[in-house]
């Protein structure tokens, strides 16, 4: 089974169990490294929930129930590892909704290549439109970077 299907099967296996529990799948990902396979499901709440964070019993409750589901159905055919988990608090930001869901917040921005002379950027999210990120940084200069030219947009962890 190819990549693609078996990260559309997890969706589709989760979906009404995430509903249910108060949650949302935040990404999946079928990748091989080294000898070994890895299904990683990673959950996340969503907007607007009183708490902010998924907590290790709700990866656990989703962890049980997608193995025995995919112990019911047997659709991958190699071995793999199952993985459940939050994004984490530096989180990537993958779609249009993440750059809306957290504007506002400090954020790290990576580039493929340099701009203007930097590979990277940090400051306040303001929003991505028309396939333009654009941050606030600390002296207050709106950046505008292309989407196209960021290898990642992850929200930055502030102690």
């Amino acid at each position: 089974m190819s990549k693609k299907k078996v990260t559309e099967l997890v969706r589709e296996m989760l979906a009404g169990f995430l509903e249910e529990n108060s949650l949302e799948l935040y990404n999946t990902e079928y990748v091989k490294e080294g000898k070994d396979w890895y299904l990683r499901v990673y959950l996340d709440k969503p907007e607007g929930s009183e708490e902010e964070y998924v907590g290790t019993d709700e990866c656990e409750l989703v962890s049980r129930y997608l193995s025995d589901r995919l112990d019911e159905e047997d659709p991958i055919e190699q071995e793999y590892y199952l993985e459940v988990s939050s994004p984490g608090l530096d989180r990537e930001l993958l779609k249009e909704e993440d750059y809306r869901r957290f504007a506002g917040r400090q954020v790290e921005i990576s580039l493929y290549k340099a701009f203007e002379g930097k590979k990277s950027y940090a400051g306040e999210l303001i929003g991505l439109a028309d396939g333009v990120i654009s941050i606030r940084d600390e002296k207050n200069n709106v950046i505008e970077l292309q989407k196209e030219q960021v290898a990642k947009t992850r929200l930055a962890v502030i102690f």
